[in-house]
């Protein structure tokens, strides 16, 4: 290519990427920015080279701030942008998308095209010729990062053809499927402030991990499903003693599929042969802190619309009273004049049956300036845990529950123990910390396997012949 080509070529690529219609937004971020940083540095053949190369630091930080190639990068915000047809997209089926929306968004997927094929080696390669540099710079590269498979699936699909204008109709089943913005990018999120932010790494945790009560596991998984089919789903509360497993369980929804985690349970009839993870079939979990409850009929609202399923996530529930997320709270549970969200349920864990407070001075008795109708007052706090359609109860655990638990774990753990002595300081665990729970069975394995792994297993107890542990 000669002088003059290139360029031009430069040129035409800044002409092309100021001609966006609808995914304008996907260059204005940091990278996106960098990148057009660096076009407008070395446009002209005698730019100036300090200023060539600062531009082209710019971008190559960006990216390894990153840590994405170009390519995957510009993929990945075609796929998460919020933009009018992205939108569209999630409410309608294609057939029934303006024709003009099809064809701005054709227009736009070329363009980008030709970005994509504006590579770091080659941008490289354009620095060293208009800055007169001996060598060209360093040029970025890393090996592709891990996310999800629809992901990886459209951005084969993307790398494998040369007009992109084909893939029109599949992108619009991608954003009806998995959402734009913030919820294609996150499967889990917390609502602060007024606005939801996302969990970059959210817990991992399994429910192969989670040993018993697992009539309570089926119920909820069973209740997941129901909401993932776009059959109605209750709201569920689970209630029961500390360090049970309650809000684990949740967050485990996840990283499973029903059919997966429930292969081999005689229980399971569900007829779905999905084998996917909940989050990757349209799952989402908003964690709200109780401070922000008074937030849910809002969170509400800004969910309702969008393909995805959302779980709303509250841990450790309990009002005080006169407590407006109480109210708040109510309203969802219930509806109002508003037509209650198919794609939504509350979640929410507790140590408490009755979730409001109540004191024995509010018992109803004929004294004077009491409320007249205080029995009513006593039964509607007594009954606010019913408005959850499900109620899930962790009894505390036996004996027998805690021990499988710590078998279970250790074996994850890959610490081989002889059972009895095992059992013996996990009982003796139990009875100088948190008493028996799935809490504090973990807590009991993770600091055995830390202090084998520092220590020794010599070490590992204050009495070495009371314990005689081997690792693998």
């Amino acid at each position: 290519m000669t002088d003059s080509q290139t360029i031009a070529r430069i040129q035409f690529l800044q002409r092309q990427a100021a001609s966006l219609l609808l995914y304008q937004s996907v260059l204005k971020g940091q990278t996106g920015s960098a990148f057009l940083g660096l076009l407008q540095a070395i446009r002209y053949k005698d730019a100036d080279a300090r200023g060539c190369l600062e531009a082209y630091g710019n971008y190559f930080q960006s990216l390894a701030s990153q840590n994405q190639n170009w390519e995957e990068y510009l993929i990945l915000q075609i796929l998460r942008d919020d933009n009018p047809f992205s939108r569209a997209a999630q409410k309608y089926d294609f057939a029934d998308l303006p024709p003009a929306l099809i064809a701005a968004t054709q227009h736009d997927l070329q363009i980008m095209r030709s970005l994509y094929e504006c590579s770091s080696a080659l941008l490289s390669e354009w620095v060293q010729y208009v800055a007169h540099l001996p060598v060209s710079p360093i040029v970025w590269y890393v090996e592709p990062t891990e996310m999800s498979t629809l992901e990886a699936e459209y951005i084969a699909s993307l790398q494998q053809l040369e007009h992109w204008t084909d893939v029109v109709e599949d992108l619009a089943t991608y954003y009806r499927r998995c959402g734009t913005g913030l919820f294609a990018e996150y499967k889990a999120l917390r609502w602060r402030a007024g606005e939801f932010i996302g969990i970059p790494h959210p817990d991992t945790i399994r429910l192969g991990e989670l040993v018993g009560y697992e009539s309570q596991k089926e119920t909820l998984l069973k209740n997941t499903e129901f909401l993932l089919s776009g059959h109605t789903a209750l709201n569920v509360l689970l209630y029961g003693s500390r360090g049970a497993g309650k809000s684990s369980l949740v967050k485990a929804l996840l990283n499973e599929s029903y059919n997966s985690a429930n292969s081999d349970s005689p229980g399971n009839s569900t007829k779905n042969s999905n084998s996917e993870s909940f989050a990757s079939r349209g799952l989402r979990l908003i964690e709200v802190a109780k401070s922000e409850l008074k937030d849910l009929p809002l969170i509400v609202e800004k969910v309702s619309n969008l393909s995805q399923k959302f779980i709303i996530f509250v841990d450790d529930l309990s009002f005080e009273e006169d407590d407006d997320a109480f109210k708040a709270l109510k309203v969802v549970l219930e509806g109002s004049l508003t037509s209650r969200s198919p794609n939504v349920v509350v979640y929410a864990t507790s140590n408490r049956r009755h979730l409001i407070r109540e004191f024995f001075g509010e018992r109803p008795a004929p004294r004077d300036n009491d409320e007249v109708q205080a029995g009513d007052t006593m039964q509607e706090k007594l009954s606010f845990s019913d408005r959850f359609g499900l109620t899930l109860t962790f009894a505390p655990a036996d004996q027998n529950t805690y021990l499988d638990i710590v078998r279970h774990l250790a074996k994850q753990a890959e610490i081989a123990i002889n059972s009895e002595e095992l059992e013996y300081k996990a009982l003796q665990w139990a009875t100088r910390h948190n008493g028996r729970s799935g809490r504090t069975a973990r807590q009991f394995v993770d600091y055995l396997k830390a202090d084998i792994a520092v220590f020794g297993w010599q070490n590992s107890t204050s009495n070495p012949s009371e314990l005689s542990i081997q690792k693998k």
